[in-house]
C-alpha cells in the first residue's frame, strides 16, 4: 500500500457515497470504482440489516434484506468489472509493439 498522501481516502459519512453523487453519466474510471464502492456499501448494510431481522426471528424481512444484498453486490461487480476492463483497455492501448511481441510465444 502507498504511504503518499494524495492515495489517502477520506470518506465523510454517507454524504459522498449518496445515490445524487452517481446521478449523471459515468466519465471516468474513478466515476466507476465509486459507484462500485457505494454498491457495495449498500450491499454491507442489507447484510446486517438481514442479520439483525434474522436474530429477531423476521423471516420476510431477513429475505429482503437478503436480496438487495444479493443485488446490490452484483451491481458492485459489474462496476469494478467496468472499471477493470477500461483499465485494462487503457493499459493494453498504451503497449503497443509489446502484444505483438507476446503473439509469438
Amino acid at each position: 500500500m502507498s504511504t503518499d498522501p494524495k492515495h489517502e481516502i477520506e470518506i465523510d459519512g454517507d454524504e459522498s457515497l449518496s445515490p445524487e453523487a452517481f446521478e449523471d453519466e459515468f466519465e471516468t474510471i474513478g466515476d466507476y470504482h465509486r459507484k462500485a464502492a457505494h454498491y457495495f456499501s449498500q450491499a454491507a448494510k442489507h447484510h446486517l440489516a438481514a442479520a439483525a431481522a434474522d436474530d429477531e426471528g423476521d423471516e420476510t424481512a431477513t429475505e429482503l434484506n437478503a436480496f438487495k444484498a444479493y443485488r446490490d453486490q452484483l451491481n458492485g461487480v459489474q462496476c469494478a468489472e467496468i472499471a477493470a476492463m477500461e483499465s485494462g483497455d487503457k493499459a493494453d492501448s498504451s503497449d503497443g509493439l509489446d502484444e505483438e511481441e507476446g503473439a509469438d510465444l
